[in-house]
């Protein structure tokens, strides 16, 4: 099959141009100045389907790099399955997902390698490949992170906090880090300070501080900054590349820029609730309401100003890319467990399907550039998670992963309006965005178009992935 994307403008993170795009098969074949013909032939006129992308943008799929999809977690599963997850992703221009493998302390990281296998194979509409959590870090741990990174499983997250589930103390991190300064891996590293917070969390309780809004008192900046700088260190000790994730707190980015500019191999990524929700406004809802809100790292004040140092960062090049941690709950059954106690309400938030549209809307208001767009939200995740020349990219050879995205369009983001997520809320109810994505190929095969669903759960594939092509 042959595909002709025509009228369009071309963006890649490198710049913008109007040109033509022609699929063969599941790759790009060309990418051609407008009406252009190719070794004499019209194209147009020799190929199977013609796409009008007159007046829009052709850019390189989504990759969300960090989800996590059936996630067991605080008593209950994440409400989205591989199917309706990455259902949702395509329906937002995402065409490829990066989920983490979760090993409890006790499991075998192979094993479960295996097992999240078994959960995604067959069952997701979009490209996926696998992070693997490591929650106890012992010599069976570092043989398998070797034997990962032969299957493209090539980072690893650990966590400074959830004592008890996923925490490893600094002894564990220095020998993953080790390992993965040895193997060429990446660590990826959920920072605060979980001793911190766990006293916080019981003190809270015990005076009777438990409505939502005291997750976020009880994970203060300054747990997210200190455990931040203590993984750079040690990452610094061990000349392993570190990537933080979920970053919230602006002295937290702070730490990972002053990092940066020492030459050290430090990124991090942060979300869209960090960008446009807050600690006031949401967690601080009426009664249980802010429930819906209730992740980790958690929402910041806004009078403190970190969500206007989220998307500096973004624009200086001190944090690479926007994630959207999605791990999503419902109100009912699931958030509820909360009522009454905070620190038992489910960690997470659904936003896999909004991603592309709430970081094109800072194009719109002036905080990124069109490219920057695409470089947070498609090229540097693919070059970060050795992805790159086949994803993140509109270029010759890639994979033919390509969003057609109306500017002109808009797109109102609330239940029963462009919300496809296993969800019964959500987070961004009543959003306005001014864009709207129009048509969604994976792999030269169309998944959205119209406003019409046409793909297919189990068209996706797992992506083997390489070594972070990102490292300086």
């Amino acid at each position: 099959m042959k595909m002709l994307i025509t009228g369009g403008t071309v963006v890649n993170a490198t710049g913008a141009t109007p040109a033509d795009v022609l699929i063969d098969g599941e790759t790009i074949a060309a990418v051609v100045a407008p009406g252009s013909t190719l070794l004499g032939f019209d194209l147009a006129a020799n190929v199977d389907t013609v796409v009008d992308a007159s007046g829009k943008y052709v850019i390189p799929g989504g990759i969300d790099a960090h989800t996590h999809m059936e996630m067991p977690f605080g008593g209950t599963f994440a409400s989205d399955t591989f199917a309706t997850g990455t259902t949702a992703a395509a329906w937002g221009g995402t065409t490829t997902i990066v989920d983490f493998v979760v090993q409890y302390a006790g499991e075998n990281p192979l094993a479960q390698y295996a097992a999240w296998h078994e959960k995604a194979a067959g069952n997701c509409a979009i490209d996926y490949g696998f992070h693997q959590i490591l929650s106890d870090v012992q010599d069976s741990s570092l043989t398998a992170m070797d034997e990962l990174v032969a299957e493209g499983v090539t980072s690893f997250k650990l966590f400074m906090a959830y004592k008890g589930v996923f925490l490893s103390d600094d002894g564990q991190i220095v020998k993953a880090m080790q390992k993965a300064a040895d193997n060429g891996s990446l660590v990826m590293m959920h920072a605060e300070n979980g001793s911190v917070i766990d006293l916080l969390v019981q003190q809270a309780v015990a005076r009777g501080d438990t409505a939502p809004y005291f997750h976020g008192l009880t994970r203060p900046w300054q747990a997210e900054e200190e455990a931040t700088h203590r993984a750079i260190m040690l990452a610094n000790l061990t000349g392993a590349p570190l990537y933080v994730v979920h970053v919230s707190a602006k002295q937290a980015a702070e730490q990972i820029a002053q990092a940066r500019d020492r030459g050290q191999n430090v990124f991090g990524e942060t979300c869209p609730q960090y960008l446009y929700l807050s600690l006031e406004e949401h967690l601080g809802a009426p009664g249980f309401e802010g429930a819906k809100w209730v992740c980790s790292t958690p929402l910041r004040a806004r009078a403190e100003h970190h969500q206007d140092h989220m998307w500096r960062s973004l624009r200086t090049n001190d944090l690479q890319i926007v994630s959207t941690d999605h791990c999503p709950f419902c109100m009912k059954g699931q958030k509820d467990m909360g009522v009454g106690d905070f620190s038992k309400i489910p960690n997470g938030i659904g936003g896999v399907e909004h991603r592309m549209d709430l970081i094109y809307q800072g194009v719109v208001t002036g905080e990124i550039s069109l490219e920057r767009w695409v470089e947070l939200c498609c090229t540097t995740p693919a070059r970060m998670f050795g992805m790159h020349g086949r994803k993140g990219v509109v270029a010759p050879g890639a994979d033919a992963d390509i969003v057609v995205y109306d500017p002109n369009g808009h797109t109102s983001i609330g239940l029963g309006k462009t919300h496809h997520m296993n969800m019964d809320y959500s987070a961004y109810e009543g959003f306005e965005i001014d864009g709207h994505v129009d048509t969604v190929i994976s792999r030269g095969t169309v998944l959205v178009d119209d406003g019409e669903f046409r793909g297919r759960v189990g068209h996706g594939r797992y992506v083997k992935r390489e070594l972070s092509q990102y490292l300086i």
